[in-house]
């Protein structure tokens, strides 16, 4: 009796760690790579630091149009206002790249910056669990 209560138990915990697996977001990796762009150069410019972003901008362009092109997760695919999102972090990257390229002054990096930041927190609310 003590081992079947043993198999029983053991049974059930590999039935739940696999239905909790099943339950895990989605990965999405094309946000997983923006964002390693977007927390390497907005970091620095709040402490003063344009370097990074003036470096990386056109690195940023390209995560954010890989971004926009990806297949959307299921589980994100019905979230109104992604692809919107989507859009506008392209543009908005777009714009900030050539500014920079043109040699435009910190003040309007950082305002573009802190718009591209706004848009992407807006996509990563969108995929929380609020959602």
């Amino acid at each position: 009796m003590n081992k079947s209560k043993s198999i029983f138990i053991l049974a059930v915990l590999l039935f739940a760690s696999g239905f909790a697996k099943a339950q895990e977001k989605a990965e999405w990796k094309q946000m997983i790579e923006f964002h390693r762009v977007m927390s390497q150069t907005f970091h620095p410019l709040e402490e003063g630091n344009y370097q990074p972003i003036r470096e990386r901008s056109g690195e940023m362009l390209d995560k954010a149009i890989a971004w926009k092109v990806s297949i959307i997760p299921a589980e994100f695919s019905n979230v109104k206002g992604i692809k919107k999102n989507l859009k506008q972090l392209v543009k908005k990257s777009a714009s900030l790249d050539k500014r920079i390229k043109a040699s435009c002054p910190d003040e309007e990096i950082k305002t573009g910056l802190t718009e591209l930041h706004d848009i992407f927190h807006n996509i990563i609310g969108m995929c929380s669990d609020e959602h």
